[in-house]
C-alpha cells in the first residue's frame, strides 16, 4: 500500500474545567471531548524520502493560515514517526474545512491523521500507546484526536478515558471572523476568577445516560473567562443559539468557536438558517464517534 486517505474530525469540548498550573507551565485540565462531522481530508503519498506537503481550502483566507512547512503540525507528525520508523518518505496533502485558531482542534486532528495513516502505510509498527506518546509531543490534544469518539480527559490532555457513545445529537457550529491564541488564553487565565465551573462527574453520568437536556444545561468552559471579556462577539452567539432553540450552548477549546446542541434535526437546521444571516462560517453537523478504531 502506497496512498492512504482518511476524514480527520474535528472536535468540541463538552466541557472544559483548569484544575491547576503545573510548575512545566501546562495547566490540569478535565474536560468532556467529542469529535464531530465536520472534517479535514488527509491524503498520505509514500515517497522514496523526504516530506513534503500541500494545503487546499474552499476558503483562501483559511489556506494561508496553514503553513506548507516544518512548522504545519501535521509534518511534525510525520518526521516523528519517520524517525521511529525510518525507511521511506511522505507527501502530505490537507484539505482544509475545519477553520484554524478556531478551539476545535484542526490542526491536531490532522497530526493524528498522519500518525495513523503513516502507521498504517507502514504495516502497523507502532502499537496505539506509542503513537500516543508521539502524539502529546507534538500537542496535547493529538492523543485525543487519535482515539476521537466520547472521552474524559485529564492531565494536560494525555490521560484519556473513553465514555459511551454520544454520537448522532446534532449541534450548530459557529466560527467567528477572528482567531483566538490558545497561549494567549491561558497566559491571561485566573484560577481564582474562573466564573462558574462544570461539575465534571455529573456530566459525565449525563453523557452515559445520553441524557442532552442535563448535560446542555451543565455544559461549562472556564477559558470563557478570558475570551468572552475580551470578545463579546462570543457572549452574543451563544445568546442567539439560545433564542433559536439550542438546549445549550459554549464556546469550545479556546475559542472563538461556539457550538449549540439540539435536540432534532430540524431545530439544528432551521437555527443554522437564522444563524448565517449574520455569521457565514456555520455548520448544522452531528456528533460522531473516533474515525481510527484505535
Amino acid at each position: 500500500m502506497r496512498e492512504w486517505t482518511v476524514e480527520a474530525p474535528a472536535k468540541i469540548n463538552l466541557s472544559l474545567d483548569v484544575l491547576e498550573r503545573l510548575p512545566n507551565g501546562y495547566h490540569r485540565l478535565a474536560m468532556i471531548m467529542q469529535t464531530i462531522g465536520l472534517t479535514d481530508s488527509i491524503h498520505l503519498d509514500k515517497r522514496a524520502s523526504g516530506i513534503s506537503l500541500a494545503c487546499v481550502s474552499a476558503r483562501a483566507e483559511e489556506a494561508s493560515l496553514v503553513p506548507v512547512d516544518a512548522k504545519n503540525i501535521a509534518w511534525k507528525a510525520a518526521a516523528a514517526f519517520l524517525e521511529r520508523v525510518p525507511g521511506a518518505g511522505v507527501h502530505i496533502r490537507l484539505e482544509k474545512r475545519i477553520p484554524a485558531a478556531a478551539g476545535l482542534a484542526g490542526g491536531s486532528t490532522d497530526a493524528a491523521a498522519v500518525l495513523s495513516g503513516l502507521n498504517e502505510l507502514h504495516g502497523s509498527p507502532l502499537s496505539p500507546d506509542e503513537l500516543a506518546q508521539i502524539g502529546v509531543r507534538l500537542g496535547a490534544d493529538v492523543p485525543y484526536c487519535l482515539m476521537g469518539g466520547t472521552c474524559l480527559s485529564e492531565g494536560i490532555g494525555e490521560i484519556l478515558t473513553k465514555l459511551p457513545s454520544f454520537s448522532d445529537v446534532w449541534l450548530v457550529l459557529i466560527k467567528p471572523i477572528f482567531p483566538v491564541s490558545t497561549p494567549w488564553v491561558f497566559s491571561h487565565l485566573r484560577l481564582d476568577d474562573l466564573g462558574e465551573r462544570p461539575d465534571t462527574s455529573r456530566l459525565v453520568e449525563a453523557v452515559s445516560r445520553r441524557d442532552l437536556a442535563t448535560l446542555a444545561q451543565g455544559m461549562r468552559n472556564v477559558l470563557e473567562s478570558v475570551t468572552v471579556p475580551e470578545y463579546p462577539e462570543i457572549a452574543r452567539i451563544r445568546e442567539k443559539l439560545l433564542a433559536c432553540g439550542a438546549q445549550g450552548s459554549r464556546m469550545s477549546g479556546s475559542g472563538p468557536s461556539v457550538f449549540g446542541l439540539f435536540a432534532e434535526e430540524q431545530g439544528a437546521r432551521g437555527a443554522l438558517e437564522e444563524m448565517k444571516t449574520q455569521w457565514p462560517d456555520s455548520w448544522a453537523v452531528q456528533t460522531v464517534n473516533g474515525p481510527y478504531g484505535l
